[in-house]
């Protein structure tokens, strides 16, 4: 078990009070001791032995990491239930991932198919990252979001499909900028004033 994973999380989740209780009750983090067994048998190319490992975590987890996915560390899986994680999927440094994450596939390809993830990401829950994609260093990827195109750095997706919204702290997309959208029934008062004076003025 990796000490930087436990003081990853111990850094970013508010309610890790101490180490133990960060070994002893979070899913995430079995989850990836789990794979850290799991991958280096992937590795060696071991018949069935890897994908058992893979699944007696999933078992016990509720979190499923291909074997032959690529980790990096201080990776933080939290709540973790329903994540998913494919074959060729690369996760870089100090990413979190929310529960119901997939970075999954968009069919029968074969060779890379899923997505690569930088350092530094947040994939905020129900999130789907699909196909072989690249999310940059920095990203945050909004809940229920489904990605299917890269992702520069320093970018926030939201939506369905998923799309930037802001780029190094720069907003991109005006639809959300909710602050500067006129309230409908606003605009229907200042159109009913409008005729109201029309017709006052013919009289």
């Amino acid at each position: 078990m990796g000490f930087k994973e436990v003081r990853s999380i111990q850094e970013r989740d508010p309610a890790a009070r101490n180490p133990l209780e960060v070994i002893f009750l979070y899913s995430g983090l079995h989850a990836i001791v789990f794979h850290r067994i799991a991958h280096p048998l992937w590795k060696l190319r071991i018949p069935m032995v890897p994908r058992i490992v893979s699944q007696i975590g999933r078992a016990f987890t509720g979190v499923e990491i291909h074997p032959g996915a690529q980790l990096g560390t201080g990776i933080l899986i939290d709540h973790g239930m329903g994540v998913v994680i494919g074959e060729t999927a690369i996760v870089g440094d100090n990413v979190t991932l929310y529960q119901g994450v997939t970075l999954g596939g968009t069919g029968k390809e074969t060779g890379k198919r899923h997505p690569t993830l930088g350092k530094n990401i947040v994939v905020g829950a129900g999130a789907k990252i699909l196909g072989n994609i690249t999310i940059g260093d920095n990203a945050y990827i909004g809940a229920n979001a489904v990605v299917l195109r890269d992702v520069p750095p320093n970018s926030t997706v939201v939506g369905v499909p998923g799309h930037v919204t802001k780029q190094d702290g720069e907003k991109i997309d005006k639809r959300l900028a909710h602050a500067e959208i006129l309230d409908p029934i606003t605009q229907d008062i200042e159109e009913l004033e409008q005729r109201l004076k029309k017709l006052e003025g013919r009289e």
